[in-house]
């Protein structure tokens, strides 16, 4: 028995497969405490290379990607060592046993070894399903996540500005799709496109803030911020970060896209009739109180092009936004 040579073979190391999902996907998990968030990517997607850090998804937390294992990978892989090394044990006895009862047969005391012990059962898991995927355009890495936005985990590229874009792309579709229907359903999908299109741009920009609120001279205040009425927020990113949010689009352009923003409003809680507020916030010529709102086709499809614009200088301004010092 002093040899255990089965035990032996096993070694002081295991190396546990973790085998990618039916999509190919494999399971992480934020180490976070506060996090915990679940997510998975795709092997032999994203960078290349040894060592490289994973980000979360969720709250940007950096760690080793071999903290990043999912609780139930951890119980599978515990699993498959125990019963490993249970069954060379039991092979040992086994041969233990043989050895006794061939060294002892016809002494006048035969000695035999039984081994009592049962087969550990490998705790085997399912990856759970996500709501999802994303291809990061930095570094190519294919993941998955709850919710839309999120840090790449290879990279750390955050994906808000593809997600405005994939959801601009939506509205240009509806607006294309208003050309082959009726009068009334081609003036319900632009105005939809119109308000959808204000809904991207306002999550864009409540993600984006937050993502870099540590750049704000006031961070609790940028949670609460909302991208609906573009003249607000204009005064809210210059006192929180210090840049002119107008300055991405040439004055025109931002009149108008205020313009339309303010029709997104009658839409949303008007039913589309023209009050005072509106008048006053927009001095719009063509508006009658009472009336309802006209937006065409080129409106819509001249909004989409003009948040593309607010939208890549936002995010490239909070990126180079400085921290603010502490005096």
């Amino acid at each position: 028995m002093s040899h255990m040579r089965h035990l032996k073979r096993l070694g002081e190391q295991f190396t546990i497969s973790i085998q990618p999902d039916e999509d190919g996907f494999v399971g992480r998990e934020c180490p976070a405490q506060n996090c915990q968030g679940y997510f998975k990517l795709q092997p032999g997607t994203g960078l290349k290379g040894e060592n490289l850090p994973c980000h979360c998804p969720y709250c940007g937390h950096v760690a080793k990607p071999t903290e990043f294992a999912t609780q139930e990978q951890i119980e599978f892989a515990k699993s498959v060592v125990i019963k490993q090394v249970t069954d060379a044990i039991r092979r040992d006895v086994q041969d233990w046993d043989r050895e006794l009862r061939r060294s002892t047969r016809n002494s006048f005391i035969e000695m035999s070894v039984d081994y009592k012990g049962t087969s550990h059962p490998i705790r085997y898991y399912r990856e759970k399903r996500l709501e999802t995927t994303v291809v990061c355009e930095k570094c190519t890495l294919r993941y998955a996540i709850y919710g839309v936005f999120a840090f790449c985990p290879d990279c750390g590229e955050h994906n808000s500005l593809k997600i405005l874009d994939k959801n601009l792309e939506l509205a240009e579709k509806e607006i294309a799709l208003a050309d082959q229907v009726d009068k009334d359903l081609a003036e319900h999908l632009i105005g939809d496109a119109l308000e959808n299109a204000v809904s991207a741009f306002d999550g864009f920009g409540r993600e984006t803030c937050k993502v870099h609120a540590s750049a704000s001279t006031t961070p609790g205040r940028v949670e609460n911020i909302s991208f609906q009425n573009l003249g607000g927020v204009r005064q809210r990113i210059q006192d929180l970060f210090g840049f002119d949010l107008s300055s991405g689009v040439d004055a025109q352009e931002w009149n108008f896209a205020c313009q339309c923003f303010q029709k997104r409003h009658l839409l949303a809680h008007k039913m589309g009739v023209i009050d005072q507020a509106y008048i006053d916030a927009t001095h719009d010529p063509q508006a009658v109180i009472g009336r309802k709102i006209s937006i065409d086709k080129n409106e819509a499809a001249s909004l989409i092009r003009v948040l593309r614009k607010l939208g890549a200088y936002l995010a490239n301004s909070l990126s180079s936004a400085p921290s603010p010092t502490t005096p």
